[in-house]
């Protein structure tokens, strides 16, 4: 190719910025980058997905920022890919598409009274208190209003953040970047007992030491874990043995009288949520573990009082038109990133992050990830296999963006939101306050 290789990466989040790292770091094969995101500001489940009260995991995003001091990479906020354009329309005016748009649809429980008032999925939750434009703000507030007890089904990482957040007093919040109205709603939360369900048993739970660790920390919340439940033979992994650990030494623990409690629960999962219009709530069923570590019913059963109740169960990847999909993985079908159909490699097409691999992995695990995908495209850029752009050149998405009346944010527009969000924490004495807002967004952008 006697010309600079023009790729579009979609998705602003870890997996496409690496990606974009990976490509405009590198100096054997001239490129310049797009980065296309729906949402007119950059960092996705860094800023979308990362528990607010962790700020130096959400400190990352500063690391990653400097991926746009590269020459010739762009962001392109507010573009949507599947709504504003298609998959076709970038490959006319591209070399390669790198498809990272992760796993934004939820798992349900399928079991009766799953779709009851105040049965919520985890990821509406956490886009609410970290102010994703598109969360689902009345149906979380109403499903929170008036709540003492919550369910939150799930083992992970998320389902830990879910219950922190909901178990911390308002002070505990306060130094967050939350929008204020979450901050204003949480603070007046009459939670007061979180029970969280692990289908097998805790050896088995996915969550991170530090996580788990953080639990026994809430300033106003005891821990509960039933003493029998965590007395198991000490695992041969590492990472469970200290899991193990720290549950051993939260059911040591006498409870202090506190104003919230998490309860812990292991070899337990919910068949089924009762209630009249709203959960009330849910039947939980005793579990025994199968020598492959796999869970299987008892009969055995107990009700525990639920007004609100959280599935965290994993997410599941979205197919788009005109891209092969694996529908029963939740994945785009690849090997080594190449898009594959029918198992035939789909030239100039490429997949990074959790719509390539599953939702697995922590916000490092993208990073080789990423490498590996563009390691692929970089050598079929050399072997001279991509398919050449009906409409190549950088004026050509954007001519075809202003046609179709798409307002899009450059990174100029994110540094303005980012100016705007710290000068409004700074009228609460925060770092920072974050927009909501979807025409807001837009509109602090145009301040630059």
């Amino acid at each position: 190719m006697n010309r600079e290789l023009r790729v579009a990466v979609v998705g602003a989040g870890p997996s496409g910025l690496y990606a974009v790292d990976a490509l405009a770091g590198q100096s054997e094969v001239p490129v310049s980058v797009d980065v296309l995101d729906r949402i007119p500001v950059p960092f996705g489940l860094v800023r979308y997905g990362v528990a607010p009260d962790h700020l130096s995991l959400r400190g990352v995003r500063d690391t990653l920022e400097k991926v746009f001091a590269h020459a010739g990479v762009r962001f392109l906020g507010g573009v949507e890919v599947g709504g504003s354009v298609t998959l076709e329309d970038l490959r006319s005016c591209y070399d390669a598409v790198v498809l990272t748009y992760g796993a934004s649809s939820d798992r349900h429980l399928d079991i009766p009274g799953d779709d009851l008032g105040g049965s919520i999925a985890a990821t509406d939750l956490v886009n609410w208190y970290c102010g994703h434009p598109d969360a689902p703000r009345e149906q979380v507030e109403a499903a929170l209003a008036g709540v003492r007890d919550v369910v939150v089904v799930g083992v992970g990482n998320v389902a830990v953040d879910v219950t922190r957040v909901l178990a911390k007093t308002a002070v505990e919040l306060e130094h967050t970047d939350m929008p204020q109205h979450v901050l204003d709603v949480l603070a007046k939360s009459s939670v007061s007992d979180v029970h969280v369900l692990g289908r097998r048993g805790p050896v088995q739970a996915s969550w991170t030491t530090k996580e788990l660790r953080e639990l026994g920390e809430l300033v106003d919340a005891d821990v509960v874990v039933a003493a029998a439940e965590v007395d198991v033979p000490p695992p041969a992994d590492r990472h469970a043995a200290k899991n193990l650990e720290v549950l051993q030494g939260f059911a040591a623990r006498t409870p202090t009288g506190r104003g919230r409690r998490v309860h812990l629960h292991f070899c337990a999962r919910p068949v089924a949520l009762t209630g009249g219009d709203r959960v009330e709530s849910v039947v939980v069923e005793r579990t025994e573990l199968a020598d492959d570590g796999s869970a299987s019913g008892t009969g055995v059963t107990w009700d525990l009082p639920a007004q609100l109740v959280v599935r965290s169960v994993g997410y599941r990847g979205l197919g788009l038109a005109g891209l092969p999909f694996d529908g029963a993985r939740h994945v785009v079908p690849s090997e080594e990133g190449r898009v594959l159909d029918d198992g035939v490699p789909l030239p100039g097409v490429y997949v990074a992050g959790w719509i390539k691999r599953g939702p697995t992995g922590i916000i490092g695990t993208n990073k080789k990830d990423a490498a590996q995908t563009v390691a692929s495209l970089l050598d079929d850029a050399r072997a001279g296999s991509l398919p050449e752009p009906s409409h190549p050149g950088a004026e050509a998405i954007d001519e075809l963006l202003a046609d179709r009346g798409v307002k899009v944010v450059p990174f100029a527009g994110w540094r303005a939101v980012d100016a705007a969000e710290r000068a409004l924490g700074a009228t609460r004495g925060r770092d920072r306050t974050t927009i909501h807002d979807r025409a807001a967004l837009f509109e602090a952008a145009e301040e630059r």
